[in-house]
């Protein structure tokens, strides 16, 4: 049987083959701890739970408009201006299963064969992916670990070119857990006012898990606003991952070109979900900075933990939660059977040998790291890097 050549041009995403492999093994009775995945360990708070159990009972059971409910979109507009300070109308949103579903519709309608998209390292898994599937041309920026993984002005010039379509970043960024300040948007923009035919697409689903203060959205820029797409949704701020509801705000040329997409794959988003997801989007958001307080403390405890393990070059995350370290001081190390040659081979010796789920690195661009999540109990965590260090320490 020969299938379409689309499936050559990627891969499937590490995080989610490192997770199928946790399981794998979990299910043979071995006791697997899980650093690899980007959920958090929460339940949905209360009062999203009820609105789903209420709507569910009303019989919000039928197909919903593509785009969204207009109640929704009206929340989704009224998150935008009361978290943000971004005035965006019901006809500039679009609501879809996820925000990879909303990442993958603003590429598909964005970007045509051979155009150039930069993307910045370290990203998410999917950006390089999608933008190949959409038949363009990745074009990656090398953020410094000295810089915190961001990039400078002079580094985003040097990378446009007349092909150049899209600039696509996520802040706070998974996995470095990295976040552009104001000043440093406000550099980046700059240069973009120099570009007027590129597009930004900006990732901010980690808006609230947020350690350093407010978040800052590159849409604030009156001059380039109507050339952002802003990604979001409700699965990292909200613990609502498996209810799958992302969304964006953008003008309303790309928000119907999404929408029409988006009504040949899967039509309108979850009617469930969309009646919760109002009342997540305009209520009290004391459980999400709950939520953020808790990673702060898991944060804080993995930094004390691995600046006592040799050979680590960790900065501590801003944002998001997740540590990013520079790991090459163990490739070529060896414990007498297993030699670690690359980030892969170390995440597999840590997997086998202490049963830690983890992702290399290369998978985000930056083949010397490997990412470890804290969206798990303080207790799984100790436990889990205690496991880690005994590893390492075998290492020669």
């Amino acid at each position: 049987m020969k299938l379409s050549t689309l499936l050559e041009r990627f891969n499937e995403p590490e995080t989610l083959k490192m997770a199928k492999l946790g399981r794998e093994l979990r299910a043979q009775g071995k006791d697997i701890i899980d650093l690899s995945l980007g959920e958090p360990d929460f339940d949905t708070p209360q009062h999203i739970k009820d609105e789903a159990i209420k709507a569910i009972q009303n019989n919000w059971s039928h197909y919903t408009p593509v785009a969204g409910y207009l109640d929704l979109r009206e929340a989704v507009c009224t998150k935008l201006k009361r978290d943000n300070n971004l005035t965006y109308l019901p006809e500039n949103i679009v609501v879809s299963t996820g925000a990879k579903q909303s990442l993958a519709n603003a590429i598909l309608a964005l970007v045509d064969n051979n155009d150039e998209v930069i993307i910045p390292t370290p990203y998410w898994v999917t950006y390089s992916d999608l933008v190949k599937i959409a038949g363009g041309k990745v074009v990656q920026i090398r953020a410094a670990a000295e810089a915190n993984f961001k990039i400078t002005p002079a580094q985003l010039e040097a990378a446009i070119t007349d092909k150049t379509k899209v600039f696509l970043f996520s802040s706070p960024c998974n996995p470095s857990g990295s976040f552009y300040n104001k000043e440093e948007l406000t550099a980046l923009v700059e240069v973009f006012k120099k570009y007027p035919n590129i597009i930004i697409i900006s990732d901010e689903i980690y808006e609230y898990i947020n350690f350093k203060g407010k978040h800052e959205s590159i849409a604030q820029f009156s001059d380039i606003k109507e050339r952002v797409v802003v990604v979001n949704g409700l699965s990292k701020g909200f613990a609502m991952t498996g209810w799958r509801l992302g969304y964006i705000a953008a003008n309303t040329t790309i928000a119907k070109a999404c929408e029409k997409l988006q009504g040949q794959f899967t039509s309108g988003t979850n009617s469930i979900t969309q009646k919760a997801a109002v009342v997540a989007l305009t209520a009290d958001l004391k459980p999400t900075f709950e939520m953020t307080e808790e990673f702060a403390r898991r944060r804080k405890r993995v930094m004390e933990i691995v600046k006592d393990i040799p050979g680590f070059i960790c900065a501590e995350p801003e944002g998001a939660f997740y540590i990013f370290p520079d790991i090459s001081y163990y490739f070529g190390k060896s414990d007498g059977t297993t030699t670690i040659n690359n980030a892969a081979d170390l995440c597999m010796y840590i997997l086998d040998t202490a049963h830690v789920s983890s992702v290399m690195g290369d998978a985000f661009g930056e083949p010397k790291c490997v990412r470890f999540s804290f969206a798990n109990s303080l207790n799984n965590i100790e436990r889990a890097w205690l496991r880690i260090k005994d590893a390492l320490e075998k290492l020669k």
